[in-house]
């Protein structure tokens, strides 16, 4: 799977994910901070990438309709500091050898997955 991870993560996540033997870019480490959530999501469908953000607006199903794009996985986390996030990753990533976020919308919390397709 080819992941790319949003600006608002810490830059472990894409670090983590490669470490995992995932194909993983971070926004900035291509230069996109501060591009609109718009071209992000059309950047990962053309490079076929799954956006991992803490960004609440790519939840919208109506927005970015999971069956449409390459996926989206959104941690939605009551804290988000690194800690935290690295925690929920860590959780996430026995479930992506299970099943892929592939074409669907995951959000991710503390203690569940919510799966959108």
């Amino acid at each position: 799977m080819r992941f790319k991870v949003d600006e608002n993560l810490p830059a472990e996540v894409a670090s983590f994910l490669r470490s995992a033997g995932y194909d993983a870019l971070s926004v900035l480490d291509q230069s996109m901070g501060g591009v609109p959530d718009d071209q992000v999501y059309q950047i990962c469908q053309e490079e076929q990438r799954i956006l991992v953000t803490l960004d609440l607006d790519f939840a919208n199903v109506q927005a970015y309709p999971p069956s449409e794009g390459k996926g989206v996985v959104v941690l939605r986390l009551a804290w988000q500091d690194k800690v935290t996030v690295m925690e929920a990753m860590q959780r996430l990533l026995p479930v992506m050898e299970e099943e892929s976020p592939e074409r669907r919308l995951w959000i991710v919390g503390e203690e569940r997955i919510r799966i959108r397709e």
